[in-house]
């Protein structure tokens, strides 16, 4: 899922004309989001779905929220196109919008294919 998740988001970069324009960047912003999902499901198999929703939600805001730091050196990393793709460069509350509601519409699909359950563990 993970990879899957990473074509799709760096297809919604390169060929932005498969969503509709009115979304802009946002849904490559909610599939990043959705690959820290699979990737925190991954790492924590037994967690509930409400888990892994608030780390992966907490975890890509965490990451937008770097970007209110702007050190020269913290730059030279966003210009890389890794670094880019990991960090991003600008703040926006829409982006963290972007990851809640991505991770909103991932975790039905995690708890239906996985039977990860709702609330425990």
């Amino acid at each position: 899922m993970v990879l899957l998740t990473i074509g799709l988001g760096l297809a919604s970069r390169r060929f932005p004309h498969i969503f509709p324009a009115a979304l802009g960047k946002y849904p490559g912003d909610a599939l990043w989001a959705q690959m820290v999902y699979w990737l925190v499901g991954f790492c924590a198999p037994v967690a509930s779905v409400v888990k892994v929703s608030l780390m992966a939600v907490a975890i890509s805001c965490a990451d937008e929220l770097s970007q209110l730091y702007q050190a020269p050196w913290i730059n030279q990393v966003r210009a890389t196109t890794l670094g880019h793709l990991v960090l991003g460069s600008r703040f926006s509350w829409l982006d963290m919008l972007s990851y809640t509601i991505g991770v909103a519409l991932v975790a039905p699909l995690d708890g239906w294919l996985l039977r990860r359950r709702p609330g425990h563990a």
